[in-house]
């Protein structure tokens, strides 16, 4: 297969109709690396909105389990990624995300403004650090992708097309980011977790490179001092120069998978450490009556744990 192959392959799917199989392949085969990048940034920038930050701060699940959430968040997200959603591992994952946002009132417009992220982000983070850009049709699967996952989630008014999806993101950060102390503290855990991903002594350059990544309006919302021109251009220009190193490598043979990620930690024993059903955190509001997906699936006799995949 040359490098461009696959991408042919996705030319050829229905936008729609094929969207899972479309963003599958952008994520776990064209950009693995990217998309799980591109998703911390989405879900970092959520804490900018003070409703959102001062919530995650009120839970202490993003200051004081942060490796945890990390986890779990990914991993929820990955398995309707790897199996679909109506796989039985995607059914369980989609579950257990309504069962943990019902057990708090979260507005139905922060709901649909951290959807917006997970479409958005990629695409920017894409544009300026892949190996390629994503093509209008990719973007409009991914758009696509996340509209049904909105759907199972229960949000209503799901934007509908990526220009839709940006439209909302850019309204919502410029009516709603701003600060909160809470969601400062959030930042800084998170912050503190990537670091501890590497060496202690590159713990300080790893804060330092991610405070390069945020634009100003999240370094403004954190009160963050902003880094200096010469260290945007270092780590930016790193990126970039990742991305045109990939794009000379053979194109991936094999997928790989957010749970294949070596920053997920918390469960020993990869690939069969850990129960879809399982993940998150658990607290009040879990019955599933109120829980479950909104939108109906066949019945499968088969249990979360029966379906793995290597």
């Amino acid at each position: 297969m040359r490098r461009y192959d696959r991408l042919k392959h996705i030319l050829r799917l229905d936008p729609e109709k094929d969207s899972h199989e479309i963003y599958r392949l952008i994520a776990a085969y064209e950009f693995p690396w990217d998309i799980a990048r591109a998703l911390e940034l989405a879900l970092y920038r959520t804490y900018a909105v003070p409703s959102i930050g001062r919530l995650l701060a009120e839970t202490a699940e993003l200051t004081d389990r942060t490796q945890r959430r990390y986890d779990d968040t990914s991993l929820l997200l990955d398995a309707v990624v790897e199996h679909g959603f109506d796989s039985v591992n995607g059914r369980t994952a989609i579950r257990r995300i309504n069962q943990m946002h019902r057990t708090y009132d979260i507005s139905n417009d922060d709901m649909r403004y951290v959807l917006c992220t997970f479409v958005v982000t990629p695409k920017r983070w894409l544009d300026a650090f892949g190996w390629r850009r994503l093509t209008p049709h990719e973007l409009r699967a991914t758009a696509h992708y996340y509209s049904t996952l909105g759907r199972h989630m229960g949000i209503q008014d799901v934007p509908v097309g990526y220009a839709e999806f940006e439209k909302y993101l850019n309204d919502y950060e410029d009516a709603n980011y701003g600060w909160d102390e809470g969601a400062r503290k959030v930042s800084d855990s998170t912050l503190d977790l990537m670091a501890s991903w590497y060496p202690a002594p590159l713990a300080p350059a790893v804060r330092t490179a991610s405070k390069a990544l945020l634009d100003d309006s999240l370094l403004r919302a954190f009160r963050y001092a902003r880094p200096s021109p010469t260290t945007r251009r270092l780590v930016r220009g790193a990126l970039r120069l990742r991305g045109r190193g990939v794009r000379l490598l053979p194109p991936r043979d094999r997928p790989h998978f957010g749970r294949q990620n070596r920053e997920i930690k918390s469960y020993p024993g990869y690939p069969v450490g850990y129960q879809v059903a399982d993940l998150g955190a658990f607290g009040g509001g879990t019955g599933q009556g109120k829980s479950a997906c909104p939108v109906p699936h066949a019945a499968k006799g088969q249990s979360a744990i029966e379906e793995k995949r290597p």
